[in-house]
């Protein structure tokens, strides 16, 4: 099999326009969560979320664009574009005919969406733009990646809820790692904040109106993000023959589903998703130092994952640090896995272990050292970026330091 790494990293989210910025926040342990600033949202229950803010598609795209491009799409490429050029590398000939793009989204253009049927609905139009369809399907953003930069090989869309970046981002590392593709844009990226998108999430009655707070006693609910995480996977023998910057290794993953509730967790399905994937990446349990977690501020959620990481590392989890930076960015959905990857590489490029802010009260179910508030100085050589989505789908990724 093929050795798998990351030679360009690309975001957009609520920290920053780009890597450079993000991790600067990570660092600070700055939050990008705030005030949302939509139309109607005075309607809303919840009015605070991890909002773009500042960007501006009429200075990145041209009209034409734009009429095609939902904001999740306009993130997406942002990002890859970030990416690529961080990578240089190049899509021609027997490259560009086997690469191909995996992206991960939960509601794809939920925007349009929203908009269209504002205009149908509330304002009694009887017509919508001809590109809707196309601006809304889950599929826009790759496809659009796949033609903007030449990749002619597999290209699709995963959408599985919360897990959906890291499913994809297995996806591209195993057509790597199988020599079916010598590199592959992949990631992930959701644009839900609009009226529509939260009012639909106000009714699971799992939101935060004031902070998302994981793992302190005194947590109650999730807070939305917006935005995109953009990667190259590439084959190590090809980056290295062009002299590519290599970040980290990806050496395993798992995935797996819980098969019990549609939105309770379970911990056998967590606990057999982090093991899989350090059974596929040959390594010790020991050999993990560091976990970006799930991490959604919910009372289920974290406590089901404490258990899950304390049953799978035993003594071993009262060494590791976990943190979860949705407490920063917020939950980007199906996006979020792709922005808190970016959290393990900067721990196991820069030895910077992100905190997880507004840690307030010690939870007795949730007794691991979660880096409460300020990011820490720590040599990691193994580091393992979990999801856990609705529906029971777990997907969980192992990175090496390089």
């Amino acid at each position: 099999m093929k050795r798998v790494v990351i030679t360009g990293t690309g975001t957009i989210n609520a920290l920053g326009h780009d890597v450079p910025e993000t991790l600067d926040a990570m660092r600070e342990g700055r939050c990008g969560i705030g005030e949302l600033d939509f139309r109607d949202v005075e309607r809303l229950a919840i009015r605070i979320g991890g909002q773009v803010r500042g960007f501006s598609a009429e200075s990145r795209f041209n009209r034409q664009q734009i009429s095609l491009y939902d904001r999740f799409t306009q993130f997406t490429l942002t990002a890859a574009k970030e990416a690529i050029t961080q990578s240089g590398i190049e899509f021609s000939g027997e490259d560009a005919a086997r690469s191909g793009v995996v992206l991960g989204t939960a509601g794809g253009g939920v925007s349009t969406w929203d908009d269209n049927y504002r205009s149908v609905y509330e304002d009694g139009k009887n017509r919508v733009h001809p590109f809707v369809v196309p601006k809304l399907m889950n599929n826009a953003a790759a496809s659009h990646v796949s033609m903007e930069y030449n990749l002619k090989g597999p290209s699709f869309t995963v959408s599985t809820a919360c897990a959906s970046s890291n499913h994809a981002m297995s996806l591209a590392f195993q057509m790597v790692r199988s020599g079916a593709a010598p590199a592959m844009i992949t990631g992930g990226s959701e644009s839900m904040l609009c009226f529509g998108g939260v009012k639909a999430w106000e009714g699971l009655r799992v939101m935060s109106k004031d902070a998302c707070r994981p793992f302190s006693a005194n947590r109650n609910g999730m807070v939305q993000g917006e935005g995109a995480g953009i990667f190259v996977f590439e084959e190590y023998e090809h980056a290295a023959a062009r002299g590519a910057d290599i970040l980290c290794e990806v050496i395993g993953f798992a995935m797996s589903s819980d098969a019990a509730d549609i939105v309770m967790p379970s911990k056998q399905g967590a606990a057999r998703a982090m093991s899989g994937a350090l059974a596929d990446a040959r390594i010790a349990a020991e050999a993990v130092g560091y976990i970006n977690a799930h991490g959604t501020g919910t009372a289920a959620n974290d406590k089901t994952e404490c258990a899950a990481v304390a049953d799978v590392f035993g003594r071993h989890a009262d060494d590791l640090m976990m943190s979860s930076t949705k407490s920063m960015h917020g939950h980007l959905i199906g996006g979020t896995g792709a922005v808190e990857l970016l959290a393990c590489i900067m721990a196991l490029r820069d030895g910077v272990i992100a905190p997880t802010i507004g840690y307030e009260e010690p939870d007795p179910e949730c007794a691991l050292d979660v880096v409460p508030n300020e990011a820490r100085e720590a040599k990691v050589d193994v580091a393992l970026s979990n999801a856990f989505a609705f529906g029971g789908l777990n997907a969980v990724l192992a990175l090496r330091r390089i």
